[in-house]
């Protein structure tokens, strides 16, 4: 069986290696200390539509990695990759597939340049969960699609193993021939929706019924899909239609976890989410006002945080 270490056990890797450890895969969690001794005296707790949880987990340290994982899943923030890659190199093995369940596409370089290609493995999460302060995991709504598929579209052997064990879980998981433009989407989705509520402090259903709301919206996801029409790979029209309903949905309550986390005070990935966009349309000369006034403003939020923190 696939032994799978999960790193960054927060409301994403906690939620997604828990229903992998309840589906009796083997699963560790790769953590620090204050994280390891909450999860050792509550254990790991999910609250979720579908269906709650409290599972034991096996705690490990970098220190304590004896050999290769066949499976990394990676679910940090963005900013917290750098110092975690030295920590993972232990588990990493020539066939270890390393699947980094992150925002924005700027870590699959950063990955590139400590490992080897054949180890990444594209993923594209769409999920919300937050952590609460006694470090339960929480699902806030029944969407769940994890996406994953080697980067080259190819179905290899490693990729139909790795498929069968995740199947086993209640994640919504499924094998993709297109990753890398369903992870561009991703982004796009993200960047856009993250860069409309926290500008605006509000849903996508305040903003939409707001003097020039739904404009500002519109305006704003054709600015990110310009740029990533520029440098990546480009998204279809399906996307595109559903993307430009859901940003701009009469009522709706949907706000970015990005928002959430700027509400609680907490660190925000403005430079993985929005400020790799700036920087990439600024390189070509693609001018973004909206996103731009966006960045601006979450920089100066994040590092205001940052000094609280």
């Amino acid at each position: 069986m696939m032994r799978l270490l999960v790193v960054g056990v927060g409301s994403t890797g906690g939620y997604l290696g828990a229903r992998l450890l309840q589906a009796g895969r083997d699963v560790s969690f790769l953590v620090r200390k204050k994280r390891a001794d909450q999860l050792r005296a509550t254990g790991l707790r999910i609250t979720s539509p579908h269906g709650d949880a409290i599972l034991r987990p096996k705690v490990v340290t970098s220190d304590a990695i004896a050999k290769p994982y066949d499976v990394i899943l990676i679910a940090l923030k963005g900013f917290q990759l750098p110092a975690a890659l030295e920590d993972i190199e232990p588990a990493v093995g020539l066939e270890t597939m390393i699947m980094p369940v992150l925002n924005g596409m700027g870590h699959m370089q950063l990955l590139l340049d400590r490992f080897d290609q054949n180890n990444l493995v594209g993923c594209a999460l769409k999920i919300a969960t937050v952590l609460d302060d006694d470090g339960s995991v929480v699902q806030l709504t029944p969407l769940q699609d994890f996406a994953y598929g080697e980067l080259n579209g190819s179905t290899t052997e490693r990729i139909r193993a790795l498929d069968e064990f995740m199947r086993a879980a209640n994640i919504g998981a499924r094998l993709s021939r297109e990753i890398d433009r369903e992870m561009w989407e991703k982004w796009i989705l993200l960047s856009s929706l993250g860069a409309i509520t926290c500008l605006m402090r509000g849903t996508i259903g305040e903003i939409e019924a707001s003097p020039g709301g739904k404009a500002f919206a519109t305006n704003l996801v054709d600015e990110i899909v310009e740029i990533v029409r520029a440098v990546g790979s480009p998204p279809s029209e399906n996307f595109l239609k559903q993307a430009h309903e859901q940003l701009t949905a009469k009522g709706s309550p949907l706000a970015s976890s990005m928002f959430r986390d700027l509400q609680r005070r907490r660190p925000i990935e403005v430079e993985n989410i929005i400020g790799d966009l700036v920087r990439h349309g600024e390189k070509i000369g693609i001018d973004a006002p909206l996103l731009s006034a966006a960045y601006s403003h979450l920089y100066v939020y994040q590092r205001n945080a940052m000094k609280d923190g």
